[in-house]
């Protein structure tokens, strides 16, 4: 038992092709807690939990059999019709309660609980088409880098753990509505920039083998938190870089067995400093502009915008 939690079955593999147990996942929160604990303090939480032998699945609601001790926010969640008790990941004792119940992925919402109509972040999420390589996806993430300076404002930015990247950009003063708004305008200004590598198309389709700008992290979503290890062979660990390294990484340099290592002494890829939260380049909160903020409004929510063109295609397929 480790403060107040009982650690089982620690040396069973994670989950199929992890190249790693239960144990090197507590072994890998305890080692990065100071970092990704603040990134979850006070956020409602969403897990990705793997159960051997089963596929892995997202939970919202904290179980009814959660210790006592965990804190928990309850909202009504649109989407399932019903209220969800949100965990709310504050300190070691909750994170460590989690890996033992085999959460792989933290994902936390861009607000704080006590405050849901005010989002912290603004995010950029940057993904390359299939099988297309990492490379593409920085060179899409300079771009949002050329936009948020055009628009007086700075980011950091981190891999996904998966195949692309995160821009974050912290922000104040905005309400849910005015920060989707400005990450539509900024998505937009980096299409505009190179549209031959980068798209803001939501529908696959059309995004002709470019570099998807998605704007949707808005309002109630989530993301992968920084330093949350990913469900995927070799369990890679989104990981903030500094903008001056991101084209000599790929996304494969950051796991659970690395990751530790490289917030040692020697720091990130041979600087010889103790790494800082976000490599020490996370800005501080920045207002956002009414002129950025008037531009997003005048273009369509991505989601809105997809679902009202697959209805349209789909009757012209059936009247054709």
């Amino acid at each position: 038992m480790t403060d107040d939690v009982t650690l089982t079955h620690l040396d069973e593999p994670l989950f199929d092709g992890a190249g790693a147990t239960k144990r090197d996942l507590v072994d890998y929160l305890e080692a990065v807690s100071e970092f990704i604990l603040p990134e979850l303090r006070g956020r409602p939480l969403s897990v990705i939990r793997v159960r051997g032998g089963q596929r892995p699945f997202m939970q919202k609601n904290l179980p009814d059999y959660a210790p006592p001790w965990i804190h928990f926010v309850t909202l009504w969640a649109e989407s399932s019709r019903r209220e969800v008790r949100y965990a709310l990941c504050d300190d070691w004792r909750t994170l460590l309660w989690f890996a033992n119940q085999r959460a792989v992925e933290y994902h936390p919402t861009l607000v704080l609980a006590g405050a849901m109509d005010r989002p912290t972040q603004v995010i950029l999420d940057i993904d390359p088409p299939e099988g297309g390589p990492f490379g593409r996806a920085v060179a899409a993430a300079f771009l949002v880098r050329q936009a948020l300076v055009d628009a007086g404002l700075r980011g950091a930015v981190k891999t996904s753990g998966s195949k692309g990247v995160h821009v974050y950009v912290p922000v104040e003063g905005a309400t849910s509505e005015e920060a989707a708004a400005a990450t539509r305008a900024l998505a937009a200004r980096a299409e505009r920039l190179d549209p031959a590598l980068a798209t803001t198309a939501f529908i696959r389709s059309d995004r002709e083998g470019k570099v998807f700008l998605d704007s949707t992290r808005a309002g109630g979503a989530t993301v992968a938190a920084a330093y949350s290890p990913r469900v995927r062979p070799g369990v890679p660990v989104s990981f903030p870089v500094r903008w001056e390294d991101l084209d000599g990484v790929t996304p494969g340099d950051f796991t659970v067995r690395t990751v530790p290592g490289l917030l040692g002494r020697h720091g990130a890829h041979g600087a010889h400093e103790a790494h800082e939260a976000w490599a020490g380049q996370l800005p501080a909160p920045q207002r956002l502009s009414e002129a950025l903020v008037e531009e997003g409004r005048a273009i369509p929510i991505a989601r809105v915008q997809a679902m009202h063109e697959g209805k349209r295609r789909a009757r012209a397929r059936r009247e054709s």
